[in-house]
């Protein structure tokens, strides 16, 4: 389980650290994504697994299933660690994510999310404002 939260730059060629008890769990080996609300996620390669496994699932007779997972897959890439704890983050995922320097990593259960810092402190913000309201509805 990914759990806290860390601040860091991007580096001139796109690369970003990820926090070494991520690391520690993650593997050597990742997969990176556009996730929802405009963040990047990471996930280790046995979530990423399961992941298209339940998403073969689906029939592929139905267009909406066909243009999910065309557009699931097709943002994916896999990515390896520098010798620094580093991962390339590509020019698609970072535009995508409005992500130019400042970011913020921050561990999201079994995956980890990189938001740019702008969109993090909004996100900061509406929880302040919502979280007791948000926390009502969830059922566990």
């Amino acid at each position: 389980m990914f759990i806290g939260q860390y601040r860091y730059n991007l580096d001139d060629k796109g690369r970003l650290v990820i926090p070494a008890e991520y690391r520690k769990e993650l593997g050597e080996r990742v997969v990176i994504n556009k996730g929802f609300e405009r963040c990047i996620t990471i996930y280790p390669l046995e979530v990423w697994n399961d992941v298209v496994e339940k998403m073969s699932t689906l029939s592929m007779n139905q267009k909406d299933n066909r243009t999910y997972s065309r557009l699931y897959m097709a943002s994916a890439f896999y990515r390896e660690f520098d010798s620094q704890g580093r991962i390339n983050i590509d020019d698609v995922l970072r535009k995508y994510a409005g992500i130019k320097k400042q970011c913020v990593v921050c561990g999201a259960n079994k995956i980890i999310e990189i938001w740019s810092q702008e969109a993090w402190d909004e996100i900061e913000i509406q929880r302040d404002e919502n979280f007791e309201e948000i926390s009502e509805k969830i059922i566990f």
